[in-house]
């Protein structure tokens, strides 16, 4: 019902992860997760295929060589933190058995095909904490990620790749030229990255500092984090923070990686050096905020802001540069040259 809800509100792409509902279905029929069985969760991804869901993130990458690396190194400082990906180590290690979804890829990728969705190979063993970052268990599993890309394209099916969690800033770029150079080229859904543990309650920031990097260095989509990330269930407030960081945090990328990004970021200026606000507002990209924070701080003279009042830069700057700016003729100039002469 939630799901259905969901598609019928919203005209953008909705992707989902079917091991939620299948070890919540396992939960209320056996009261055990671990007794799920292999063909419902087949038989459940097909249904919410059928309800329109455009891309899943299904584990397929967890497998028992996978399991044995992480075991081997002696577990994490940061423990296993997929929902999905921890069900279904627990599932494999109840039952004795390989990961259905690993052994069975060419049916998952079958079930994609059929509804012309996108198979995101979903990251059920990344770092949950920088300590973990790029350790044994979490390669293991993304070269197994990044082989089954190549085999899911080749098959006709739409791939990416997820990862890689929490990773030092340090780390990025190398993480994502391994996820391009071993998949092929497929797309990067990274999910934060967040380059440091102990920023909760503003992870959102946190997330958005090393989603910027991502998309600089070739990520091609992000995944937002709210302020509750790691603590609590966001509400609606914790939603909209968490998609406005993620979003700006996507226009940085961008503007480091395309020149042509850059012209937006010119007029935005010239409209605050002009203290032309309604310009700056209509410019930029959160107008709303951006009004509230001024209104609630009405400076007497509207040329300026509270900031600075009467010492107002821009004003100063404009008075000893007046004869230099008649008309449009330093806009010109800046358009021409980058630089106000």
């Amino acid at each position: 019902m939630i799901r259905r809800f969901v598609l019928d509100g919203c005209k953008l792409p909705v992707g989902n992860v079917p091991l939620y509902q299948a070890f919540a279905d396992s939960i209320k029929k056996y009261r055990n997760p671990n007794k799920l069985d292999p063909e419902y969760l087949f038989e459940l991804i097909e249904r919410q295929l059928a309800d329109g869901i455009s891309f899943m993130a299904i584990h397929c990458g967890i497998n028992r060589f996978s399991i044995e690396r992480l075991r081997k190194q002696g577990f994490r400082y940061g423990g296993l933190v997929s929902k999905g990906g921890t069900f279904m180590v627990s599932w494999m290690e109840y039952n004795n058995c390989e990961n259905p979804l690993y052994e069975q890829f060419d049916r998952v990728c079958e079930l994609m095909k059929k509804y012309d969705a996108v198979l995101s190979l979903g990251n059920g063993i990344r770092a949950g904490a920088i300590h973990d970052s790029h350790d044994r268990a979490q390669m293991a599993e993304m070269i197994i990620n990044c082989e089954l890309a190549e085999l899911g394209r080749d098959m006709g099916c739409q791939m990416m790749v997820e990862g890689p969690g929490h990773v030092p800033l340090d780390e990025i770029e190398g993480n994502i030229m391994l996820e391009k150079r071993m998949s092929g080229g497929a797309p990067y859904y990274v999910l934060g990255p967040l380059p440091a543990d102990s920023g909760a309650g503003y992870d959102h920031i946190t997330a958005a500092i090393g989603a910027a990097n991502s998309a600089r260095y070739g990520a091609d989509l992000i995944c937002y984090i709210t302020p509750a990330e790691h603590l609590a269930l966001p509400d609606e407030n914790d939603v909209r923070e968490g998609v406005r960081a993620t979003r700006l945090a996507a226009r940085i990328g961008d503007i480091a990686k395309y020149p042509e990004r850059r012209e937006l970021e010119k007029q935005v200026a010239l409209a605050r050096r002009d203290s032309d606000f309604e310009e700056y507002f209509r410019l930029s990209m959160f107008p709303e905020k951006m009004r509230q924070v001024r209104d609630s701080r009405t400076p007497e003279n509207k040329a300026t802001c509270t900031m600075c009042g009467d010492f107002c830069a821009m004003e100063r700057g404009h008075a000893l540069f007046k004869n230099d700016i008649q008309g449009d003729k330093c806009r010109k100039t800046v358009e021409n040259s980058n630089a106000c002469e």
